[in-house]
């Protein structure tokens, strides 16, 4: 395969986006310089960043052979302004998440405003701009093409609702792409003698840390013991619960708060038995798919993106349905000698870059 120059456009360069496009440039076989903004923002960065990408495009002083934007670009803004130098090259939509299925925060002053409907439509008038659309889930793909035909139904008139089969048949799925076997370097096989229940998500309201919490307690209350591992970023608003939760179960803390380093949040994903998750979103998941590497076991939402982490043998005691929670959490710690002899490091593997990087670069360029 010919090596080609790509440009990959990336308007929120932090977090999980940036980790991506570095792995990307670093395994592919492809020449790859990314384009990018600070992670902050992101409202003004999907409004304004093509602007400012599409400067740093045409002070380029070569032409790529292809371009490779994310979720957080209006595409079709990008593309007005570069017209001189980007016509006639290729042109691919990276969907990490999109604003139309994106469950919104009831604080959010847009919601209760009314106007939280432009971004969702950036994202479509993207994907209907782009020459490719890939989706980093089976569930993320279709849930953005099921929740089309209602969105362009609100409008007036010239609802070009046929366009939701021209993004259809141009869309496909392609996993996220991660350095897992990073994890390998720090690996522990210590483990305590109590389950140690594992949190690593962002500390925000659409991972529900309510119901996570509210089940922990009653494990307490009915004399369950066990240990508690809380990772993951804080936001600027923090939901209550966090605080709460520092203080209920104070005895069972063992970390609390953003790791200081990747060997510090290593070593606890090896240390942690148990992972229940009660996000009300999750596109992908990638802090599950690393729980998972790291072999702890996932107790997942029936729905969403995590079923296609899980092996369908697995199904019955990794997935959950409204009301199970908690039990399958008890017999789980109950059992904890059974369940530390499972493995799901293999099951995950497949999303390792080392793996994944010749899947990218077929399907980027076909």
């Amino acid at each position: 395969m010919k090596a080609l120059k790509i440009i990959l456009l990336e308007p929120f360069f932090s977090g999980s986006h940036k980790l991506w496009a570095e792995g990307f440039k670093k395994y592919s076989s492809h020449q790859i310089e990314i384009l990018s903004l600070p992670g902050r923002h992101w409202k003004w960065r999907m409004h304004g960043g093509a602007i400012s990408l599409a400067k740093q495009f045409n002070e380029l002083d070569y032409t790529p052979d292809l371009i490779l934007a994310t979720s957080m670009l209006d595409l079709t803004t990008f593309i007005s302004l570069t017209r001189k130098k980007s016509a006639g090259i290729p042109v691919s939509m990276y969907f990490h998440e999109n604003q139309l299925t994106y469950p919104w925060s009831p604080q959010d002053r847009d919601v209760k405003n009314k106007r939280d409907n432009h971004y969702a439509f950036i994202n479509y008038s993207s994907a209907l701009a782009a020459d490719k659309v890939f989706f980093n889930s089976k569930y993320h793909k279709s849930s953005f093409l099921d929740a089309l035909p209602t969105f362009l139904n609100q409008f007036p008139d010239k609802k070009g609702k046929e366009n939701i089969e021209v993004i259809k048949k141009k869309s496909e799925v392609l996993y996220l792409g991660m350095d897992l076997v990073r994890f390998d370097e720090v690996k522990s096989i210590e483990k305590d003698d109590v389950p140690i229940i594992l949190w690593n998500h962002r500390w925000e309201y659409d991972k529900r840390p309510k119901p996570f919490y509210e089940v922990l307690y009653k494990l307490k209350s009915k004399g369950i013991k066990f240990k508690l591992i809380v990772l993951g970023e804080r936001n600027e608003m923090i939901p209550k619960s966090f605080d709460e939760a520092k203080e209920k179960l104070i005895e069972e803390i063992i970390h609390w708060g953003y790791a200081d380093s990747f060997e510090t949040y290593a070593r606890l994903l090896w240390e942690a038995d148990i992972l229940p998750v009660t996000s009300k979103q999750d596109f992908f998941g990638g802090s599950v798919v690393e729980a998972m590497y790291c072999n702890c076991f996932p107790l997942l939402p029936n729905r969403l993106a995590y079923p296609e982490h899980i092996p369908l043998e697995m199904n019955i005691n990794c997935l959950y349905d409204e009301g199970e929670l908690f039990g399958k959490l008890k017999s789980l710690i109950l059992n904890i000698e059974e369940v530390r002899e499972l493995e799901f490091q293999s099951h995950v593997k497949r999303y390792d870059w080392g793996l994944i990087a010749k899947v990218y670069d077929e399907k980027i360029v076909k």
